[in-house]
């Protein structure tokens, strides 16, 4: 696939790392060319100069932002925004890390209210940046929950996700994305108290079938 990763943090870093690993063509860009032009180099990606050129010819689009500035990062697409799937792996989290600014609703149905021909598919979120380079537990893959409303949007995004080794669950609609970020804020709530090494997952056992 086609990535472009907006946003060159931790997160959007070990997710360029990651996929161009599984042999994906990846375009990173950040606030600062220099930080895009750092992890394009450590990850053998390509940088770009705006948000609007990475995804123009993308398949896939990953918003790796804060969740603040998710909607102006996506309304600059421009008309970009109708093509590609969109994914979203934001999490809402307050400034003081003790809940998150969303209520009733998600980030990623706020981002389909704003652009409602955009393809947006909630995923990735639930995951700390440092297993995108070790998806696996025991010998078994962890899970990689998503949710949305497009079901192309959705099958290319599960592909995505197995194609970096992680085993795709559909947690159904995109309603479903607040339950995601609920998840995300849960685990990163018990890291931050327990002093956790940001490693824990969330791994359905048991039959599912």
């Amino acid at each position: 696939m086609r990535i472009a990763i907006i946003g060159a943090g931790n997160v959007g870093g070990a997710l360029a790392d990651a996929a161009t690993r599984a042999g994906h063509d990846v375009t990173v860009v950040a606030a600062h060319r220099e930080r895009a032009d750092a992890v394009a180099e450590r990850t053998k990606a390509r940088a770009a100069d705006s948000p609007a050129d990475a995804a123009r010819d993308a398949d896939v689009v990953v918003l790796a932002v804060p969740a603040q500035v998710a909607a102006p990062v996506l309304r600059s697409l421009g008309d970009e925004a109708n093509r590609p799937v969109v994914v979203d792996v934001t999490n809402p989290l307050n400034d003081s890390y003790s809940d998150l600014t969303t209520f009733g609703t998600s980030v990623s149905e706020q981002l389909a209210a704003q652009a409602p021909n955009a393809r947006i598919v909630k995923a990735f979120n639930t995951l700390f940046a440092s297993r995108h380079g070790n998806p696996t537990e025991d010998g078994q893959r962890l899970d990689g929950f998503y949710a949305g409303d497009d079901l192309e949007a959705k099958a290319t995004v599960a592909r995505l996700l197995e194609s970096l080794g992680y085993r795709p669950i559909d947690a159904g609609g995109l309603r479903m994305a607040r339950s995601l970020e609920e998840m995300a804020f849960l685990n990163i709530t018990l890291n931050a108290r327990n002093g956790w090494p940001w490693q824990s997952a969330v791994q359905l056992v048991g039959p599912t079938g």
